[in-house]
């Protein structure tokens, strides 16, 4: 049943997806929009059912903390280094500052985590609060909170009743998840809406806390500004343990480590690929997919890049968790799982969305979990090999994974899959997919080595100077560059990663030819697409824009075969899209700049790094970093 919302948000012009804050206790996660409302969270963990759905339905709950009557603010930011955002709003009369946060608090010792999940000696737990803080900073302003959640995404509307603290405190129920509103303003209900007006003259100001643990909520302002503070102080602290260069892009590490930290969910290191589903590719298109996992793939660039910046703790939670779903799988691996190990993400639609500006489907789950991508043994076995390299020993328990994820590559490698991209047209030999195949031999014969173990060191090195052979004999087109499957004439952009990966040597005449086809062919003013949608067989007709982590991937490629200039100017331009959070979605549309697609995007942030990295290295006289 749809709700009936007094005073509610219909009709209401959707927001563009860059211009949302992004808040994150490392549990759940929240996207703030523009005019001061919460338009999306899932409870309680960032791949529940939503509560506040709105950027997919304006009936299906926000949040919203503002001046009455203005929507549009003079300025956001984050408080730097820190999840915590401040929204200045000036309305004739005065200025308001709302500051917005999920909280963080002391460690709760009876948080579930997983069995071999380590503790970084600065980490906090989430307080499972989120507080958003008002105050009047000049003359004076109406402010008007309004808090309509909408349980199981936007099919439940909340039912509000007072508690025995009056008018300051409401509790609403529903999909077995208790929400409970504290505030030193006085709330009313419009049906399913709970409501205030408040008039803050200069130096007044409120707060208002929504909870949905046993963890206490603040009762005083106070107490929520202590709070706030241990929330600021716990992130500066956290972004004090990264090494980051002194260099000009130093805001945009920063940043992408935090939104990194964002969305690894705390119990179990698992690092989602966006806090979003179903914000469309393609505006008012089909390519609408749920990204509130974590992806096997994204393995390997994770834990270069957290251990590139410092963050062994969260690389090697990230790496625990791996470890842990390929052992529970007795080797079996898919290529995604749920943030807490969970293999079935069963795919459906929301009929009752009317989606992001109006792109349906609405989806939930995501069916890409049942393919055969084999990129997956090459991302893990990569991930293995920069684990073991920086402790230079290998333990039973995951040389009994190495082993099962090589062999089950050199089983598999001759046949098609579905592509490093999850096209769900007809399988092919990807290239990629074989690169890599060759990855997972090639780190494999090295770490046989690491082992003692020579016989299957020969035995896998021999695969992999095979499965080499094979790329090179049927994945060249005759002008000598690398094509997205066998017997291909068509570019695809995951090619960059040949040189990345370390499959051929930068210098090599093939790897330059391709990365400048790429560059000069599959780019649109300049940002490289995957691949062109009519050359590929992916399921769909319709285009999409260009893929940020691939033009990202081209910075490092031209890093590595010796085009500086090219690569900076490059990445100049592509950190000038950067949300005025700097911030990105997984898409840019060339011409207007236009973020598409999940948001923020977990594997855009962490080609940033690596782009960045290489960039710096390059300039400082530095050889290039391979990915694994």
């Amino acid at each position: 049943m749809r709700p009936m919302v007094a005073g509610g948000r219909a009709g209401e012009p959707f927001a563009p997806i860059a211009d949302f804050g992004f808040l994150s206790d490392c549990e759940t996660t929240a996207l703030v929009a523009p005019s001061g409302n919460i338009e999306w969270m899932c409870l309680p963990k960032m791949d529940s059912p939503s509560v506040f759905g709105s950027i997919l339905d304006r009936d299906a709950g926000y949040f919203r903390v503002g001046p009455a009557g203005v929507e549009v603010p003079a300025a956001q930011r984050y408080i730097p280094g820190t999840m915590v955002m401040e929204t200045t709003w000036w309305v004739h009369g005065g200025w308001l500052v709302v500051t917005d946060a999920l909280l963080m608090g002391p460690w709760h010792h009876e948080t579930e985590r997983s069995h071999t999940h380590r503790r970084a000696p600065t980490d906090y737990d989430a307080d499972h609060v989120l507080l958003r803080m008002v105050r009047c900073v000049n003359g004076q302003v109406q402010v008007r909170l309004d808090c309509m959640p909408v349980f199981d995404y936007g099919q439940t509307p909340a039912r509000w009743e007072h508690t025995g603290l009056g008018y300051h405190e409401a509790v609403a129920r529903g999909n077995g998840i208790n929400l409970r509103l504290s505030t030193d303003m006085n709330v009313g209900f419009e049906g399913p809406l709970a409501t205030s007006r408040t008039l803050l003259k200069q130096g007044d100001a409120r707060f208002v806390a929504l909870s949905w643990s046993e963890h206490e909520p603040p009762a005083t302002y106070e107490e929520a500004h202590d709070r706030l503070v241990w929330t600021v102080h716990h992130w500066q602290h956290w972004l004090d343990r990264g090494r980051f260069p002194d260099h000009p892009w130093r805001s945009h590490l920063q940043r992408s480590a935090l939104t990194l930290k964002g969305l690894t969910y705390a119990p179990t290191g698992a690092v989602a690929a966006a806090a979003t589903t179903s914000l469309p590719e393609t505006p008012g298109g089909v390519r609408n997919w749920d990204y509130r996992y974590t992806w096997i793939r994204d393995s390997t660039m994770a834990l270069w890049a957290f251990y590139t910046l410092g963050y062994d703790w969260e690389a090697n939670d990230f790496f625990y968790f791996i470890t842990d779903v390929a052992e529970a799988a007795e080797g079996n691996l898919q290529i995604m799982y749920g943030l807490d190990g969970r293999a079935e993400l069963p795919e459906s639609t929301l009929e009752h969305l009317s989606g992001y500006d109006n792109a349906r489907p609405v989806r939930i789950g995501n069916e890409a979990y049942i393919q055969n991508q084999h990129d997956v043994w090459g991302a893990i076995i990569g991930s293995i090999y920069l684990f073991v390299r920086k402790r230079d020993r290998l333990d039973d328990r995951l040389w009994k994974i190495v082993v099962k994820q090589v062999e089950d590559a050199l089983a598999n490698w001759k046949t098609p899959d579905a592509g490093m991209w999850e096209v769900r047209g007809e399988p092919q030999h990807f290239t990629s997919s074989k690169v890599f195949c060759w990855v997972a031999a090639e780190r494999g014969a090295r770490l046989a080595r690491i082992r003692g173990d020579m016989e299957r060191a020969s035995r896998w090195q021999q695969a992999a100077d095979e499965i080499h052979a094979d790329v090179l004999d049927n994945a060249l087109d005759e002008r000598g560059v690398f094509t997205a499957h066998y017997g291909a004439t068509a570019l695809d952009a995951s090619s960059l990663l040949i040189p990345l990966l370390g499959f051929l040597p930068p210098e090599d005449k093939r790897v330059r030819d391709t990365v400048l086809a790429i560059a000069d062919e599959l780019s649109e003013d300049d940002l490289v697409l995957r691949y062109r949608a009519h050359e590929t067989d992916d399921g769909f007709d319709s285009e999409e824009g260009t893929f940020t982590i691939c033009s990202f991937w081209l910075v490092s490629a031209l890093v590595m075969i010796g085009e500086l200039e090219r690569a900076k100017a490059l990445c100049e331009k592509l950190l000038s899209y950067a949300s005025h959070l700097q911030l990105y979605a997984e898409e840019i549309d060339p011409h207007s700049g236009r973020h598409l697609g999940n948001f923020p995007q977990a594997f855009t942030h962490l080609a940033l790094i690596n782009a960045v990295t290489q960039v710096i290295r390059a300039e400082e006289g530095e050889p290039p970093a391979p990915l694994a």
